[in-house]
This record gives C-alpha cells, structure tokens and sequence, in this order.
C-alpha cells in the first residue's frame, strides 16, 4: 500500500480527473479498502478541499468548489499548458497581464526541472501594445461582468463611449443615452475585446469596444438567444471588420497585374490570389474595405501596376494620384471623393 502522502496526492488527482466518482471505482484505482478512501476523503476535506458525498449503493464522490482555492496538481501536459497560456494573457489587453506574469512565475517555480526546461526553452514572447488613447486596455471587471451577462442571456444596459472625431474636445461631445442591448458573444480582435449584442433600439447587430463600456446594474430581464447571421461568431465579426455585406468576402475585390515575381507577392498578399504569370510578373485578386484602400493597398508593392478591372479601382487610383501630387507640390486643391 502507498503511503498515506501519495496515496492522498493520488486521490486529488482522480478526483480533479472527472465530475463523479463511485466510491468502490476509487478504491479500486487506488487499491485500497473503501473504509481507506473514505479516511482519506476525511483528510483532504481537512485540507481545505470541498468534497461532497453522495450516499447509497451507487454513491460516490465529487470535488465541489468551495469557498477559496485550494492547491491544485497537473500532470505534465496541463502544466506546460497552463505556462504557454499564462505567457500568452500577459498580452490579451484583458487588464490581466500584471496577474497573468505573478501566476506564471507561481507556477514555474513549483514546476519539476524537466517541465521548467521544456518552458524555458519553447521562448514564447508576448508583446503587449502600448497603451494609448487610441489602443486602451479593456477593465478586467468590465469583461468578466460582460461574460456573465452572456452566459446568463440578461439583457444588458451600459453607457457607450464613441469615437470622437479629429479635433473634438470633451465640450464638443454630448453623452450619449444608455444602450440596450441582448448580448451574444465576447470575442477579441487585434488584442481588442468586443462584444456581439443585438441593440434593442435599433433592432439590429452591433459590435461594441469594451474599453468604451461602462455596465449599469442590475442587468434587465432574460431572453431567448437570437440566430446570429451566418451562424459563426468568428465568420460574423470577420465580416464586419472587413465592412461586408455578409457574403463572407471584401466589399471591394480588384485584379491587377505587377511587374513582380509571385513568390515576392504572394508573402504580402494576405488572402488575395497570386497567379505567376512569368518569371518577373504576375497577377494579383485582392479584397478590401474600401477601392482607394485597395489601391493604397496594392500601390505598397512598389512596382507597375495594370488595373485589369473593374473600373471603380482605376478611378480610386487617378484619385489616389491627384492627392498624392497635390501633396508632393503642396497644392491646397482637393480631389472629389470617390464614391
């Protein structure tokens, strides 16, 4: 029989391994007498960890979640993996990061040396962005009150901040009145938090930047979750970004030719499509949210360009060309916008 230290240790680890455990299954696993498991339940509870038992013939037991946490094990793989994601969240702009790096030197520390050089050596570096008034971090309370609201399908009033236009001051600026929306989904995006709603006053689907919401309390009543378009969040707030009308593609889509190899191209071209057309040359299907952003785009490769359609990319380059002139010569004169 194991002594009492491992055989306890053995006993948290099962217990952490599933929901439910019959007691005879336990005593099996550990090759002890039921009574023995029994005792050795008593003991961990006396450590602090919240076991609850179920009585008779098919009774068992179940680690519950108590009031603080207690010592936890990992085996190898979920230890390692806990590191890697801890690294990780100290660059989520979640307002996590200063407790996420505490957590992973926590955890290193009582890591074994074999599991220490694994993370040593796999040199993952988060790089966080700079926190600006264009690039704020989201409140971790803000985002751990949005999940609730999500998981609970409470409808949720908050004040919004909105962009403010260049030049505006804080007197420019009439507040806004609370939205009201039915919260779907939290999702990140560019080191960004956002959260998927349907508006209730608009009665349409919004994103909203969560380091510009400010949640009011109590949350409104339940509700039943809408289909969201498309059926996958990651497709849908894709979309949005991208300015499309739900087709799942860029709103505008442009062919070009370059005097490039393809193999230059194609490292840069995001998900546009590459066709080698000969050895200094080929031809390029881009997507983007705007034609003159897809000319501006397409102008970053540094080489000649033949429009091979449609027409709204040649206007939106002879509008890219008479601003970029009008800037090389300083001219006051404005181009009219492309529509």
């Amino acid at each position: 029989m194991p002594k009492t230290s491992a055989r306890l240790l053995s006993l948290l680890s099962l217990l952490q391994a599933r929901r439910d455990w019959p007691g005879a299954l336990l005593a099996e696993r550990l090759e002890v007498s039921p009574r023995t498991v029994r005792r050795d339940v008593d003991r961990l509870r006396e450590l602090g960890y919240p076991i609850v038992a179920a009585k008779g013939p098919d009774g068992g037991y179940r680690l519950d979640a108590g009031t603080e946490l207690p010592p936890l094990l990992f085996d190898d793989e979920q230890a390692v993996a806990l590191a890697v994601a801890l690294r990780i969240a100290t660059a989520t702009g979640a307002g996590i990061e200063e407790a996420a790096a505490r957590a992973l030197t926590t955890v290193r520390q009582v890591m074994p040396a074999r599991l220490r050089r694994r993370i040593d050596t796999l040199q993952v570096t988060a790089v966080e962005r700079p926190t600006t008034r264009r690039n704020p971090r989201a409140d971790s309370n803000v985002i751990m009150a949005l999940s609730a609201a999500v998981h609970a399908c409470e409808v949720l009033r908050f004040d919004y901040t909105p962009a403010s236009p260049p030049g505006a001051t804080d007197d420019d600026l009439a507040e806004p009145p609370p939205r009201r929306v039915q919260p779907h989904h939290l999702v990140t995006w560019g080191a960004r938090w956002y959260l998927v709603a349907w508006d209730l006053d608009r009665e349409d689907w919004r994103t909203f930047r969560a380091d510009r919401i400010t949640p009011r309390t109590p949350t409104g009543p339940r509700f039943t979750p809408r289909e969201l378009p498309g059926g996958e969040v990651a497709a849908f707030v894709a979309d949005r970004f991208r300015g499309s009308d739900g087709s799942g593609d860029w709103p505008c889509r442009g062919e070009v030719v370059l005097d490039l190899p393809a193999a230059d191209v194609s490292r840069y071209a995001r998900d546009g499509v590459v066709e080698e057309l000969g050895p200094n040359r080929c031809r390029l299907t881009l997507g983007s949210w705007s034609w003159p952003g897809l000319a501006a785009t397409i102008g970053m490769f540094d080489a000649d360009i033949e429009v091979v359609g449609p027409a709204e990319l040649k206007d939106a380059f002879a509008h890219l060309a008479r601003r970029y002139a009008n800037a090389a010569t300083d001219a006051p004169a404005t181009p009219p916008p492309i529509q």
